[in-house]
């Protein structure tokens, strides 16, 4: 009964159903276009929910929804045992973590901060350094799945830390996701998500390239679509996203401008560590492309446009 209710179940044994009934108080931070319907996802499975986003009026359709707005991201994470924070970038994490009036001043001693944010591995441990001497904890648990993966609560999700920690996040993590994997300590679910940024943006990038040089050839897109998922080429991106770009469809599930970050975000860890990467750094100036000629806010299949330009080809059916 549950499970046909809400898809984000799907996977649920019966230990963690039990645990899963019992309500949780999260206080939520930053309703963008994924943390909006991840929160939504919360609230719907009966969870006290407070929320706080930087542009309160934010908060107002998840209030109608039967969450509790907070006055800043303290008062979201006092009184809460858990509190997730989903912003765009490092220094947002940090600032709404531990900046003035942060996460940090209103969590309680032996509560779990989860980030789902997708950051710098080495600034995730260091906020969770922060709070571990403030003596509350915290997971990173960026996702993946875009807007649509977020409204079904069947996101990917990839989290760090420590891994009792983890277990007891996990009747939370259930409602917004199906696909939940424990990477390893601190840092680990960032680092597995900039390595699924690496994969899936290289993917999309060969794709936009390879309807493009369809298309200059006068193919059938639909065909070649079909045959790309059918064979050894097949990913969630072409099964996804390659209908939706050849109808010309560019609304945001994953924004061009979050693609840029993500793969900036590869690069700084890469040199961190001395580590040659020779496509990512390709990959990254494909973005930044879509980025710079105007396409930041629409979905990662609007690179296609800087191809159609560059070539005169169109790759719409």
């Amino acid at each position: 009964m549950v499970q046909s209710s809400f898809s984000g179940l799907a996977g649920l044994n019966a230990d963690n159903l039990r645990s899963y009934h019992t309500m949780k108080k999260i206080g939520f931070v930053g309703l963008g276009l994924i943390g909006t319907p991840m929160c939504k996802n919360l609230v719907a499975a009966g969870h006290d929910v407070k929320v706080w986003n930087r542009t309160a009026s934010r908060t107002e359709p998840l209030v109608a929804n039967g969450a509790q707005a907070a006055a800043s991201a303290a008062e979201a994470a006092r009184g809460s045992e858990v509190t997730i924070t989903c912003v765009s970038d490092s220094a947002d994490v940090e600032d709404v973590i531990l900046g003035p009036d942060g996460v940090i001043q209103g969590a309680a001693s032996d509560s779990i901060v989860i980030d789902m944010s997708t950051i710098s591995p080495a600034v995730t441990r260091k906020i969770a350094a922060a709070l571990q001497e403030q003596g509350s904890h915290m997971i990173d648990a960026p996702v993946s799945g875009g807007v649509t993966g977020a409204a079904a609560g069947t996101l990917s999700i990839m989290a760090g830390g420590d891994r009792a920690i983890f277990d007891r996040c996990l009747p939370v993590l259930e409602a917004m996701g199906t696909k939940i994997t424990y990477c390893g300590p601190s840092g680990m679910g960032q680092v597995t998500k900039l390595a699924n940024q690496i994969t899936g943006l290289g993917t999309m990038a060969a794709m936009c390239e390879a309807l493009v040089f369809a298309a200059s050839n006068g193919a059938d897109l639909d065909a070649v679509l079909s045959a790309l998922g059918g064979g050894a080429a097949a990913s969630w991106m072409v099964e996804n996203l390659g209908p939706v770009l050849v109808q010309g469809k560019f609304d945001p599930g994953f924004m061009v401008k979050l693609a840029h970050k993500d793969l900036r975000l590869v690069l700084e860890a890469a040199t961190e560590n001395n580590l040659p990467l020779v496509t990512t750094p390709i990959v990254t100036q494909v973005f930044r492309s879509a980025q710079q000629t105007g396409h930041g806010d629409e979905g990662i299949q609007a690179y296609v446009k800087v191809l159609e330009a560059l070539s005169g080809v169109e790759a719409r059916t």
